[in-house]
């Protein structure tokens, strides 16, 4: 991101609007894929469509030679991705209703895998003279590949009876499952059903935790190089000291599900975050910034899994009205990264990470707002 914001010249705020609007606009066009994607080779065809657009859009974010230019690139990117790899998400959920959570920290294990050698790359590129740009081709290319071979091999839902609907809904409740998620009921019945199940909680759950998650991540470098003053190269260790981290902490999350309730490994998390948080932001020296770094990361990977696991299971038998609730609540999650670049624009990014020590607070209040207090 740093090398981004000096080639591009574009300023904090633009960076809060790079993360902001694809939220906001990609999110709207992603809301009819998940309750219109259907299931078995309909939704196989919707995927494989999406994969062509997601790669189409990696390659432009890396040809692009403007904010506007770049803005587009991840504006399509945000749909793409739900066609490509939520809709593939909801089919492992369906596949397995009783490890939900379990599947879903693989299924993060499996993206960390793929994330942690964004800095490797990044740094064998510039290191052999290339630019960003040239890692973005090349991260198109291997999409590319990704995208043929599930073309290749790739059955999604084919062998699954409940058209990819694997839930047991004759123990699901009456009101809220269905048969197939082709059948929509609606928007105004979609609302219902959300209130009704506790889906909505989890929904703002995931979009406060993602604060610390996805937001917190590109603001990181820049941080790090704006207040810390290190240099780029720095920063981009510490980027990749997080995505290390991240990669331990799925494996780690993998096994305490399989020994601890998914509850109690989400509550560990949050109660750990909220110490080591400020203690990243207050201690002095690099070295002991980045192992708090890494502690935080750990102490953080359980949310997204847990969390998102909760929302499939809070809507039995509806795995699509699910990813598209999820594009919904990102219309609203949007505010977050604008709120943290504005907050840097006018008081400096010190005070604007500073003010993510709350995310930890509110998960605490939202989590014992629920209804039945898990």
């Amino acid at each position: 991101m740093p090398l981004i914001r000096h080639d591009l010249g574009l300023s904090y705020l633009q960076i809060g609007l790079l993360a902001a609007v694809p939220l906001v606009v990609g999110g709207i066009l992603e809301l009819p894929v998940g309750i219109t994607s259907g299931a078995g080779p309909r939704r196989r065809r919707v995927i494989l469509s999406g994969g062509l657009v997601f790669i189409a859009s990696i390659l432009a974010a890396g040809l692009a030679t403007s904010f506007a230019g770049l803005l587009i690139a991840f504006t399509i990117f945000f749909p793409a991705s739900g066609m490509f790899v939520s809709l593939t998400q909801a089919a492992l959920m369906d596949s397995a209703p009783d490890r939900r959570a379990q599947y879903m920290a693989r299924w993060t294990l499996a993206g960390s895998i793929g994330a942690v050698t964004g800095p490797v790359l990044v740094a064998v590129v510039l290191g052999a003279g290339g630019t960003w740009r040239l890692a973005f081709v090349l991260i198109a290319g291997l999409s590319a590949g990704a995208w043929y071979a599930v073309a290749r091999t790739g059955r999604v839902d084919k062998t699954n009876p409940q058209h990819g609907n694997g839930a047991d809904l004759s123990s699901a409740d009456p009101e809220n499952a269905v048969q197939d998620d082709a059948a929509w009921p609606g928007w105004r019945a979609a609302g219902s059903i959300a209130r009704r199940s506790g889906a909505l909680r989890w929904l703002l759950l995931l979009e406060v935790a993602n604060l610390l998650l996805d937001v917190l991540t590109p603001f990181l470098a820049l941080y790090l190089v704006a207040v810390e003053h290190v240099a780029p190269s720095v920063a981009a260790l510490a980027v990749a000291v997080r995505l290390g981290a991240g990669l331990v902490g799925d494996v780690i999350v993998i096994r305490a599900l399989a020994r601890l309730s998914a509850g109690r490994v989400l509550r560990a998390g949050v109660w750990a975050a909220l110490v080591l948080l400020p203690a990243f932001l207050l201690v002095p020296g690099l070295g002991l910034k980045l192992v708090l770094l890494a502690a935080l990361t750990i102490a953080t990977a359980p949310w997204y899994p847990v969390l998102q696991a909760e929302l499939y299971s809070s809507l039995p038998g509806r795995s699509g009205l699910a990813v598209s609730l999820t594009s919904a609540s990102g219309l609203f999650g949007a505010l977050g990264p604008i709120a943290v670049g504005l907050l840097a624009e006018r008081f400096g990014l010190s005070w604007a990470m500073g003010a993510l020590c709350i995310v930890p607070v509110l998960m605490l209040v939202i989590r014992a707002g629920g209804r039945d207090g898990s």
